[in-house]
């Protein structure tokens, strides 16, 4: 038996035990088909995995060396230690199989053949290739599809095969469509090259994803992954239903450094839907608050989860910029699931966990030095440095500040294990990347994202309304089953250009494609994030979908809110700003009480839910006359709930029943 916590609130520091923590770990860094690595195999991969790190910090922030030469070392980095860590197909032994060698063997010849020939490389790809061109770009399709298989599913090999079939299948299909077609030769070494899987997803990998996927690694072995949660629990667990406040707050703060919501629902979820549940959610409902937050953290600033680095590398805009763009969408969207949870909380007369259960609030403040790291990484970025020295620096930062915790302290053994952890969460993210790029490619070479382009101008020119509702189900359409890093790659490549052609800004249009592409993660019939979050409550994934999607409804508004009021993107002056944050968050209010049908402390029947939704959606336009008419829809709103209260009051004190 457990040996009961006898510890007073003042001395409780943290809710999570050492096997929690570890369990939160773990389940951030693989998954039921990976192998559990032992004797010399594990040394091997540890050593690699230690190698791959250092050679990237020493490259990005010492010794520059040729893009495509980097980016071949940086994929096969990851090939190796995913052929050695996923397996190929459902196991139960841990051996590494043949197969397993021989795809490592391929790796390490297409590395090879690259490294030596990328001079000449350069010139005749794509154009006139020879023959062992086009053999090592074969082998390098396999291994690319084949990783991103087992690291992620079927979804994203299958989608790029649809679209590589699209490239010889062109001259037969019709009107918008149709292209010209295009040789094998030509073809596969133009895809496996700076174009295609060696493209802008992949640079965005080796630059940003893995410097950011190893800080959260040292956040984690510094104690720093730990204090958030526990940080998260000290603030709202008490609340009344805390711990689903607690999971939209950790699961932001975490999910930021993930770059998958898939993945962040199950780790902090291990933790985080148990407790739901205890104080008296239902499973289904702690499963869609796990997800809904977790997809959150992909919009939270300031690393949203990979996705703003490509934002950056693809439209040329500062990242800086970017973020701080992303502030005031980022904090509609968690306030509107902090009154979904709050809503459901007061409907159900649920409680928070209990002050004695919670870690003292007094230590928390004591530990508050742990947030430097965080703090350091947004002052340099918005201090006008580099993401890679910013990213360094953090890194650097948490290794240093581990040595003033009491039982986090960084030594060789840690450090070893943060740059093993660091490698393990980025293979999936790398092969998504590669085999994002595949897509990409496809798109440049055929040009049927200009097509598009051309489509969406033509729906414009009726209603641009109706150009944006277009664009909105073609990027979640794309990113369905996706992780969040390759949905948006590859909706930028199809649907951003089209919405940039019609007449909207570059960050705008990039910024609209990015939130859909996340919400896709909790949009059925395929929500990746609510898929997982269901498995770990043991719910119906399906329905789990559907509840996600219903509380991260907001998500799907907030996008028309910025693309019809600029002023949330931190441009024009104060006031502006202001108001028009304030008259959003006041829509996003009205939105959560008509989707929970709670409003003016009592039940909402469905007039007064309709009359807040129209109240809601007169507040994404900022004019004086659509807030006008926002506040008269909610006043008669409160009148009519409070004659409904009135009447229920009546009928309770005549003894009629209702």
């Amino acid at each position: 038996m457990a040996e009961k916590d006898q510890r007073s609130p003042d001395e409780k520091e943290s809710l999570l035990s050492d096997d929690q923590a570890k369990q939160i770990e773990e389940a951030a860094d693989g998954g039921p088909n990976t192998r559990e690595l032992s004797g010399v195999v594990k040394i091997a991969f540890t050593t690699i995995a230690v190698a791959a790190v250092i050679f990237h910090l020493y490259v990005l922030n010492l010794s520059p060396m040729e893009p495509w030469v980097f980016r071949t070392i940086h994929l096969a980095f990851g090939a190796i230690l995913g052929f050695i860590l996923y397996k190929g197909w459902s196991t139960t032994s841990n051996k590494i199989h043949a197969i397993d060698w021989l795809l490592i063997a391929a790796t390490l010849w297409v590395t090879y053949y690259i490294t030596t020939n990328v001079s000449s490389l350069l010139f005749r790809v794509g154009v006139m290739p020879e023959m062992l061109d086009t053999v090592t770009a074969v082998i390098g399709l396999v291994i690319v599809l084949e990783l991103t298989r087992r690291t992620s599913g079927w979804t994203l090999p299958i989608l790029a095969g649809v679209f590589i079939a699209y490239v010889f299948l062109g001259p037969w299909l019709p009107g918008l469509l149709n292209h010209s077609g295009y040789g094998f030769d030509r073809f596969v070494t133009y895809i496996f090259a700076v174009d295609g899987v060696f493209g802008v997803t992949l640079d965005v990998s080796s630059k940003y994803i893995l410097l950011f996927i190893v800080f959260g690694a040292f956040l984690q072995m510094s104690g720093v992954g730990r204090y958030f949660i526990d940080f998260s629990f000290s603030l709202a667990g008490g609340m009344r239903g805390g711990p689903a406040k607690v999971s939209v707050l950790s699961s932001g703060l975490m999910g930021m450094m993930n770059g998958t919501s898939a993945g962040n629902a199950v780790a902090t979820g291990s933790l985080t839907i148990p407790l739901m549940k205890r104080v008296g959610y239902n499973g289904r409902f702690a499963a869609a608050t796990e997800a809904t937050a977790s997809a959150g953290g992909q919009i939270m600033i300031p690393i949203m989860g990979a996705g703003a680095f490509i934002m950056a590398e693809v439209t040329g805009i500062p990242y800086a910029e970017i973020i701080v763009a992303a502030t005031i969408p980022a904090f509609l969207y968690f306030i509107s699931v902090y009154f979904m949870v709050d809503f459901q909380a007061l409907k159900s007369g649920m409680k928070g966990i209990k002050r004695k259960d919670l870690p003292s609030f007094k230590g928390i403040v004591k530990q508050a030095y742990l947030f430097l790291p965080v703090v350091l990484l947004i002052y340099l970025l918005v201090n006008g440095y580099s993401v890679i020295r910013s990213g360094t620096a953090a890194i650097i930062a948490c290794f240093v500040i581990s040595w003033f915790t009491k039982t986090n302290k960084m030594g060789i053994r840690r450090l070893i294990g943060a740059f093993d952890l660091g490698m393990r969460n980025t293979i999936q993210l790398l092969a998504v990347c590669a085999c994002a790029g595949i897509i990409v490619g496809v798109i440049a070479l055929t040009g049927v994202g200009m097509r598009f382009s051309s489509m969406l101008l033509g729906v414009a020119d009726t209603n641009q309304f109706l150009a944006l509702v277009f664009a909105m189900f073609i990027s979640i359409l794309l990113g369905m089953g996706m992780p969040t890093t390759a949905a948006y790659a590859v909706a930028a490549s199809v649907v951003a250009p089209g919405l940039i052609e019609i007449g909207f800004e570059p960050l705008f249009a990039h910024m609209f494609v990015f939130y859909f592409a996340v919400m896709s993660a909790i949009t059925p019939p395929v929500a990746l994030a609510a898929y997982a979050a269901a498995g770990v409550a043991g719910e119906d994934p399906f329905k789990t979908g559907v509840q996600a999607f219903k509380l991260g409804i907001a998500a799907f508004i907030v996008p028309y809110m910025f693309i019809y009021s600029p002023s949330l993107f931190m441009m024009g002056d104060a006031g502006t700003i202001i108001l028009a944050a304030v008259t959003a968050g006041a829509g996003i209010y009205f939105l959560s009480a008509s989707v929970q049908g709670w409003f003016s402390k009592g039940r909402a029947g469905w007039v007064v839910r309709l009359l807040l939704l129209g109240a809601a959606i007169s507040l994404i336009n900022t004019n004086i006359w659509f807030d006008l008419l926002a506040i008269g829809l909610a006043i008669v709103a409160f009148i009519l709930q409070k004659i409904a209260a009135v009447e229920k009051k009546t009928e309770e004190h005549s003894g009629i029943p209702s």
